[in-house]
């Protein structure tokens, strides 16, 4: 797998059916290892291991219902009282993140209502702080988390 731009983390594989499988530390088994997938482990091992995020208080796709259409969030994190304190959304490194990503990612973010974003293809991370009265995000240099 290509190399990201986040720290270097130890992850645990296996080969079954000549496939790949990463394992989840989150949903605690086993995931099919894609390149979207190799970006949301590293943003994971990035939040547990360099943020010093408590593993329970994370959420790894999870459905959610968005104007009758179902859809599915990529990383959330809890704050202790449940309320969601920041919403992740992966891309593979070779999908250019776009404004459309971030309309994505605002779209969870009216049901979801996390306080700060992140959008990520590994190789670059947009971080967001929202500011929910103007109805629009500031961009952030890191996540105050």
């Amino acid at each position: 797998m290509q190399k990201l731009n986040f720290p270097d983390y130890s992850f645990r594989f296996k080969n079954s059916e000549n496939k790949i499988a990463i394992f989840d530390q989150i949903r605690k088994k086993y995931i099919l290892l894609t390149p979207e997938e190799w970006v949301r482990q590293h943003t994971i091992h990035w939040l547990t291991e360099d943020k010093k995020i408590s593993k329970n208080l994370i959420n790894v796709e999870k459905t959610i219902k968005i104007n009758d259409l179902v859809k599915r969030y990529d990383i959330v994190v809890f704050q202790n009282n449940g309320a969601i304190k920041l919403l992740v959304e992966c891309k593979a490194p070779t999908v250019k993140i776009t404004q459309e990503t971030f309309h994505q990612i605002a779209r969870y973010n009216l049901l979801l209502k996390a306080d700060f974003l992140m959008v990520t293809n590994g190789i670059n991370h947009y971080f967001c702080k929202m500011d929910f009265e103007n109805q629009q995000y500031i961009f952030l240099n890191d996540l105050p988390i």
